[in-house]
C-alpha cells in the first residue's frame, strides 16, 4: 500500500548516470510486486510458461538488473522476514481487494472488456515462498547481493543505507523508507521512461529523496515525520485518523511537536474510530524507531537467516557473489522456458561487466 506522504515531500530528478558506482539496498518485495503488476500480457495476464508458472517477477529480476548493473549501479537485495503482528490488518485489506479484483476481472473477461482484465488483473497479485525462493536463486546466480531481514525489508535496507558507509541509499516505491530513517531513498529505479498504469504510460524519472533535506524542509524531525505516517496511515493503521491528510498531519505535527501531546490531542478521535480501526500509536512509533534489524557486522555467511548461500560477508562487508551462468540458465531456460537465444545475449554481457569491473579493480595496483 504505502505511505501517502508525497504531496509534502521535496524531490529531485536525477539521470541514471548519477548513481554510476553507487551501491544501494533494493527493497527486495517492493520490486517483485511491481515486477508482478506492471511485466504483463495484453489481456493483463502475467507472464507464465507452458506450465502455468507465473515468470513476470523472473524477467523483471533478470532483464532489468542487467539494465542497472550495466549503468555501473551494485545492488543488494533485502527481503522481508517475519512481518510485525499489526501488519496484519493490512494482510486482511490486501485479501478483500483481491477478492473483489477477480470478481471483476471475470466480469470483464466474460464481456471481453481487455481494459478491464488489464486493470482489475494487476490487484491479483501475490507473491509466494516459490517465488520468493527464486527470486533469491536467480539474484545470487547474477552476481547480486541477497539479504534476508529479520522483520521488514525495507526497514533493513534503509538501516543498512545509514549505517554502512559502503551503501549510498535504499531503493523502494514506498515513502515508509524515510520514516524508518533511510537517509536517501531512490524512486523510479528504472531506465525506462515510462510507466504502466491504468490509463496508459506516463512518464517518469528516477528521482532522489534526502532525508535531511526533507526534515529542513519541513521544520521537523524524524520522530514527527514518524507521527505524520501514523496520523495518514501507515501498513500498521491503514485507515489512519478520519480528516487528517498529509498537510493537515504536518500542521498538527509542528503545533505540538512532542508525539505523547499530539495523540492526546486526538486520542477522542482515535478512539471513535471502528474497532478494527483503531490503533496503538506507541506500537506503532517503536515499529519505525526501533525496528527488528540485524547489525552490519553480524552479517555472516554462517548465519543462514541472512546472507544465504553463494553471498558472504567477512566483517560486516557484504560480498557481492560470483556470475554462475549455468544457474541462471537452469532457472529461466530450463525450468521456465525463457529464450536460450535471448538469455544467453543477456549473460556474456552480464558476464562482459563483472570481467570489465574486474579489470578495473586490478588497474588500482599499477
Amino acid at each position: 500500500m504505502g505511505l501517502s506522504i508525497k504531496d509534502i515531500i521535496p524531490r529531485r530528478e536525477i539521470e541514471i548516470s548519477d548513481l554510476k558506482g553507487k551501491t544501494l539496498c533494493v527493497d527486495a518485495f517492493n520490486a517483485l510486486y511491481q515486477f508482478l503488476s506492471t511485466i504483463r500480457q495484453y489481456d493483463g495476464t502475467p507472464l507464465m510458461d507452458s506450465h502455468k508458472n507465473i515468470t513476470s517477477h523472473l524477467s523483471g529480476i533478470f532483464y532489468r538488473n542487467i539494465a542497472l548493473l550495466d549503468e555501473g549501479i551494485k545492488l543488494i537485495y533485502v527481503f522481508d522476514g517475519k512481518a510485525p503482528d499489526l501488519k496484519s490488518k493490512v494482510h486482511k485489506k490486501r485479501q478483500d481487494v483481491r477478492d473483489v479484483a477477480k470478481e471483476k476481472y471475470e466480469e470483464a473477461k466474460q464481456s471481453e472488456d481487455l481494459g478491464g482484465m488489464k486493470r482489475y488483473s494487476s490487484q491479483l497479485v501475490r507473491l509466494t515462498d516459490e517465488m520468493i525462493v527464486e527470486s533469491k536463486e536467480l539474484l545470487e546466480a547474477m552476481g547480486i547481493a541477497v539479504v534476508q531481514a529479520p522483520g521488514e525489508g525495507e526497514a533493513q535496507a534503509a538501516y543498512l543505507a545509514r549505517v554502512d558507509p559502503n551503501i549510498y541509499a535504499s531503493v523502494s516505491q514506498d515513502y515508509d523508507s524515510l520514516l524508518f530513517g533511510a537517509p536517501k531513498l531512490i524512486r523510479n529505479l528504472t531506465l525506462s521512461r515510462k510507466k504502466k498504469t491504468f490509463s496508459g504510460y506516463v512518464e517518469v524519472f528516477p528521482e532522489i529523496i534526502e532525508l535531511d533535506k526533507v526534515l529542513n524542509h519541513l521544520g521537523i524531525n524524524l520522530d514527527q515525520l514518524i507521527c505524520i505516517g501514523i496520523l495518514v496511515g501507515t501498513d500498521y493503521n491503514p485507515k489512519g485518523v478520519p480528516g487528517i491528510g498529509q498537510k493537515k498531519a504536518l500542521e498538527l505535527v509542528k503545533k505540538f511537536e512532542q508525539p505523547v501531546l499530539i495523540f492526546n490531542e486526538l486520542k477522542e478521535r482515535i478512539n471513535s474510530l471502528p474497532v478494527e480501526d483503531q490503533f496503538d500509536w506507541k506500537e506503532i512509533f517503536e515499529l519505525f524507531h526501533k525496528p527488528s534489524v540485524i547489525e552490519p557486522e553480524n552479517l555472516i555467511c554462517t548465519d543462514v537467516n541472512i546472507i544465504k548461500k553463494g553471498s558472504e560477508c567477512i566483517g560486516g562487508k557484504i560480498i557481492f557473489p560470483r556470475v554462475n551462468e549455468n544457474k541462471i540458465k537452469e532457472i529461466l531456460v530450463e525450468r521456465h522456458e525463457f529464450s536460450e537465444e535471448r538469455i544467453d545475449k543477456q549473460i556474456e554481457k552480464l558476464v562482459g561487466m563483472k570481467e570489465k569491473s574486474k579489470q578495473k579493480g586490478l588497474d588500482k595496483w599499477f
